[in-house]
């Protein structure tokens, strides 16, 4: 016969914070410059997105934002009624999730591999040449990118002298090369920088973990598979979640500079079209329920990251 143990959970009681006037005068600078944060986020945080009303009306600057028709979900069906728009969403969400991806592990990869440099001069100029372009602007990028993939640029020289191909290749007048471009752009320009915070979390990992692995007779990349990968997982997870909320902003800059007409069907994104249409063209309500469904999906993406972590046994993170 089997006895049943049954554990009665205790409750701990969390200490209770008593406010006291004396307690706030003693902290009187932190509540001041606690309440001017404050005031600020209402004032360029809150108050803005009354201009979300936009998005159900047939809104006309002269008649300004509260004597404007009101038409409901009309824009949102016009919108979603839209070849353009549609096409839009899927240039958006593929090139998003290609940069993602790829400066996702771009980053990780390189950081682990940094880490492994025993010369210390040299890694440490690697990692300063390494995030140097992110101090760069997407002008002098995206020029860089131009002139290298020009007729008559280095990709194009190289390919040649190499009798890879005939003639050179002019790479922004075809589709199928514009995401690669777009995603090696991204690679380049960020790598060393995002790679700084996996740098930071690696150094965080016990030394004596390398030592036991090396006990063990670990090599190099057992070290990385079983310590250091494990080590810096939960730094992986949050900025996966926080990078997951941002797939929508595929960019604007790289895309409005290299787009041209030969490629616009798979160069335009969100952010493009709420300028042609909510800027260009003056329809103000078309380009804010554009930027409302951009927000709306930013929110459920990150809902259901954070839903897919806790499933895995990550700590709850939003």
């Amino acid at each position: 016969m089997s006895l049943g143990i049954k554990r009665k959970k205790t409750a701990v009681a969390e200490p209770k914070i008593h406010f006291s006037w004396k307690e706030a005068k003693r902290q009187k600078s932190l509540l001041i410059w606690s309440g001017i944060i404050v005031i600020y986020g209402i004032i360029f945080y809150y108050l803005p997105l009354g201009g979300w009303l936009m998005a159900f009306q047939n809104y006309r600057p002269i008649d300004g934002l509260f004597h404007s028709e009101i038409v409901g979900l009309q824009k949102f069906q016009q919108l979603f009624s839209d070849a353009t728009f549609l096409r839009v969403i899927r240039n958006t969400l593929a090139m998003g999730v290609i940069n993602l991806v790829v400066t996702f592990v771009a980053a990780i990869a390189f950081a682990i591999l940094l880490n492994e440099v025993r010369n210390t001069i040299g890694k440490k100029t690697v990692q300063t040449i390494s995030y140097l372009p992110h101090f760069l602007s997407w002008i002098i990028v995206t020029g860089i990118i131009h002139d290298a993939l020009s007729g008559t640029g280095i990709i194009n020289e190289l390919l040649v002298n190499l009798n890879v191909i005939d003639q050179p290749i002019n790479f922004f007048a075809h589709k199928e090369y514009f995401w690669p471009i777009v995603a090696f752009a991204n690679v380049w320009k960020e790598t060393g920088w995002n790679a700084i915070i996996y740098l930071a979390a690696i150094t965080a990992i016990d030394p004596s973990l390398y030592e036991a692995a090396s006990i063990d007779g670990a090599g190099r990349w057992a070290k990385i598979k079983h310590v250091t990968l494990p080590g810096i997982r939960p730094t992986i997870m949050i900025l996966l979640l926080m990078n997951v909320g941002n797939v929508l902003n595929a960019g604007f800059e790289i895309q409005y500079l290299l787009g041209n007409g030969l490629v616009q069907s798979v160069s335009q994104t969100i952010d493009i079209y709420v300028l042609n249409w909510g800027i260009s063209q003056g329809d103000f309500s078309i380009g804010t329920a554009a930027g409302i469904f951009k927000s709306v999906v930013s929110i459920v993406l990150i809902v259901i990251a954070n839903q897919i972590a806790k499933r895995n046994g990550d700590e709850r993170l939003f």
